[in-house]
């Protein structure tokens, strides 16, 4: 059994190998999944399941302290591991380090759905939030998208979102601050928010036609990062709809108002990437939820795998 540490293998990745992989995984059987959360006030540890006939076996145990960059020396707030394993003898093949997956899956799992929905083009992203899955995102979004020019960062704690700009300056991109987040949104082309809030920051109201909004944050039953109109105004997407409905506070906590129906979720990423749901017109706002998922770390596990 191999057991692949962050690096090298993380030097060996690209986005557009990542992105590619989560496309070819979506032409794959579909999955049998299984999620279990528990956790002790702020703090809790999220093990989730794949199965996907013919291509693989994953678990994936990860814990999630938010109070642990605050600590003196900081420490990572994500930690874990990834256990696969072959799907024809049931022989475990790999343990990967758990952030490395997270990484790569989680800013894959956005760029693919961007890659099907957002307007092909765009030239100014916003980036809500300035934790790690903020600092790939300004990595990831670029490579995916060479004709972004300018990158707004806006996040609650401003000396946070000074610190990640300073960190990715002095490339092609132009790098900010954005102060005001309402102007920042209605300039964007792409919003991709990424923070733990659990009221919504990201009004609908702000949005400018044609543009592609990616929820990344919330990922329990009573956190959201959007309001109501966010949905509503745009065209909304999930990764999957198991993974999403019944599980995530930013699509299940407007389901249960009357905000939206299910029949306003028009598809996932298998009705995308077999081109059967998509945006309608130029002018149409699309919203993602990347809701993550443990068959998609077995996608990104078993790239890892292949090259590690």
């Amino acid at each position: 059994m191999k057991t692949i540490a962050f690096d090298p293998a993380d030097s060996q990745l690209t986005w557009t190998a990542v992105v590619d992989a989560l496309d070819a995984g979506h032409r794959e059987a579909k999955p049998s999944i299984g999620d279990l959360l528990i956790g002790s006030g702020e703090n809790s540890l999220l093990t989730r399941t794949a199965w996907i006939e013919g291509f693989g076996i994953a678990l994936k145990s990860m814990s999630v302290f938010p109070g642990n960059p605050r600590a003196d020396p900081p420490r990572p707030s994500v930690q874990g591991s990834m256990l696969l394993f072959d799907p024809e003898t049931g022989a475990p093949s790999a343990l990967i380090d758990g952030p490395l997956v997270t990484k790569w899956k989680t800013v894959g799992d956005s760029l693919l759905g961007a890659r099907l929905l957002a307007n092909p083009k765009p030239k100014t992203l916003l980036v809500c939030g300035a934790g790690t899955v903020a600092a790939h995102l300004v990595e990831g979004y670029p490579a995916l998208f060479p004709t972004i020019e300018t990158i707004l960062v806006w996040n609650r704690t401003t000396k946070r979102a000074e610190q990640l700009v300073d960190a990715a300056s002095g490339g092609a991109v132009t790098i900010c601050v954005a102060a005001d987040l309402e102007a920042a949104a209605g300039e964007a082309d792409i919003v991709t928010c990424a923070t733990l809030a659990k009221e919504p920051f990201l009004k609908g109201a702000w949005l400018k036609a044609g543009a592609h909004v990616d929820l990344i944050g919330a990922y329990t039953p009573q956190m959201r990062e959007a309001d109501d109109t966010v949905l509503s105004r745009g065209e909304l997407f999930v990764d999957s709809r198991q993974t999403t409905i019944g599980h995530i506070g930013e699509i299940q906590i407007p389901l249960d108002e009357g905000a939206i129906t299910r029949d306003d979720i028009r598809g996932d990423l298998y009705d995308l990437v077999a081109g059967k749901a998509g945006r309608s017109g130029p002018d149409a706002i699309t919203v993602f939820k990347n809701g993550g998922g443990a068959h998609l770390d077995l996608m990104v596990g078993r790239l890892i795998e292949k090259i590690a």
